[in-house]
């Protein structure tokens, strides 16, 4: 995710733009139709035949205002995927700092060792989850795991799951050997309930996409949109058609463009969630509210996104 500061410095923010790889595709899009509508106006100008095109351009301002609310629609799709994704991730915050402050009150005060299975646990879930929704869990990336540990968690096919059930099981052995009293599961429960919910969550958003032939229908008509409009306008602009056109279709396709980008918000694309530091913030508090000192190092930098030149 690009982090920036809002109405601080305006031309600095533009020109960050250069930087990115969505911007980069829309430029290499709009060059690539600028260099269509000037030759078609060449081919018009050597043959004569602009008089030819001479007529009523209402019908391009209809089409145009058409798309306008789909591109509106096909935006907000994809803002409401984004912004969702980012208050399952804001719960997931919240939730692991309520379910380690209440073991850390919970378990006795000499019980150490579970405290640092509760905080291993805890962050290795949110660090599975982070890749659950990427490519798939790396056990390389999880941390403190024994090497039979890493060896069984490769037999499984859902990590972030299987971690849940471990810290459910933790619970409930701690309840039958008289370590905890019933209303301590009672009150942990609907914590650990509502991780397998976020988990739930944001394995819809990554797993629902909006619909294929939704999809490609916007795109055909932006094409289709883009290829046809010179000819409503180079009779009369002639050769400023081409400018007139490449920001035209700049505007519609970069819509579409981004709205392709933040429709799945886990991802390392540059305004994808910082999913990877949020998970390792989470490790961090945890670490600290159960009072098991973090033997882990401290990452060197801020996640890296592959696609932020």
């Amino acid at each position: 995710m690009i982090i920036y500061e809002p109405n601080k410095n305006w031309w600095r923010d533009i020109t960050h733009l250069s930087r990115s790889w969505t911007l980069q595709k829309i430029v290499r899009s709009v060059l690539i139709m600028g260099a269509l509508t000037a030759a078609f106006c060449v081919v018009m100008d050597f043959c004569d035949a602009m008089h030819y095109l001479e007529g009523n351009t209402g019908v391009y301002s209809l089409l145009g205002i058409a798309l306008s609310i789909v591109l509106v629609y096909r935006t907000n799709t994809a803002y409401d995927r984004w912004w969702e994704g980012r208050k399952q991730w804001g719960a997931l915050v919240n939730t692991c700092r309520d379910l380690a402050a209440t073991l850390q009150v919970t378990f006795p005060k000499q019980d150490g060792e579970s405290r640092k299975f509760f905080a291993k646990q805890i962050a290795n879930f949110c660090i599975a989850l982070r890749d659950h929704l990427r490519t798939g869990v790396k056990v390389e990336e999880l941390i403190l795991l024994q090497p039979a540990e890493r060896e069984h968690y490769l037999t499984k096919n859902h990590i972030p799951n299987h971690i849940l059930v471990q810290i459910f099981d933790r619970i409930e052995e701690a309840y039958h050997k008289g370590e905890i009293k019933e209303m301590d599961i009672l009150n942990l429960k609907p914590q650990i309930t509502n991780l397998f919910d976020i988990l739930g969550a944001c394995e819809r958003i990554k797993k629902t996409p909006i619909p294929f032939s939704y999809a490609v229908y916007i795109k055909l008509f932006i094409m289709l949109y883009g290829i046809f409009l010179p000819f409503g306008l180079v009779a009369t602009f002639g050769y400023f058609t081409i400018p007139i056109v490449m920001i035209v279709f700049f505007a519609f396709i970069g819509l579409e463009m981004m709205a392709a980008e933040i429709e799945d918000p886990f991802g390392l694309d540059c305004n994808d969630l910082p999913t990877g530091d949020i998970a390792h913030n989470i490790k961090n508090n945890v670490f600290e509210i159960l009072e098991a000192r973090n033997p882990v190092a401290e990452e060197p930098k801020k996640e890296m996104y592959e696609k932020v030149f």
